[in-house]
């Protein structure tokens, strides 16, 4: 995808999943941000950790009485439908396998089968750039 053609992409999921309006603190806002220019420039494992990110801010701000709460089970806790919450676990667990590498020096499957990993990259940046946004759009106003 070009860059105008990701722009379109995020464009497109804001004209589909926004039906009202939504607010978010601050510091979501500016996660979210970083994550689209993350996804734009092309960076796609920076997307799915930065939409991560943008999640967990969303719902610490909207449903966590406890601000240490883990992120597994605030997903839990919070009042969002059961498909949604399905979806941000299988975001996270994906995350995980990429910062949380168990055997960092094994990385025969990298070198052997890095254009493989850039796709399956490319594929699962843009599920994190929907789940992001149906999560920051679960709470509309209209």
């Amino acid at each position: 995808m070009t860059t105008a053609e990701k722009w379109a992409f995020i464009n497109e999921l804001d004209d589909e999943l926004l039906k009202g309006g939504a607010t978010m603190s601050e510091w979501c806002v500016l996660i979210v941000r970083e994550c689209d220019y993350a996804f734009v420039a092309g960076a796609n494992l920076a997307t799915i950790i930065t939409a991560v990110a943008a999640i967990e801010t969303y719902l610490r701000a909207e449903y966590a009485c406890n601000h240490r709460i883990r992120l597994t089970d605030l997903i839990d806790q919070s009042p969002i439908n059961q498909s949604l919450r399905d979806q941000i676990h299988n975001l996270r667990k994906y995350r995980n396998k990429w910062v949380h590498i168990s055997s960092p020096e094994n990385d025969e499957k990298v070198l052997n089968s890095g254009e493989n990993y850039e796709k399956e990259l490319e594929g699962w940046a843009k599920l994190a750039q929907r789940i992001l946004r149906l999560t920051i759009y679960e709470n509309q106003f209209i």
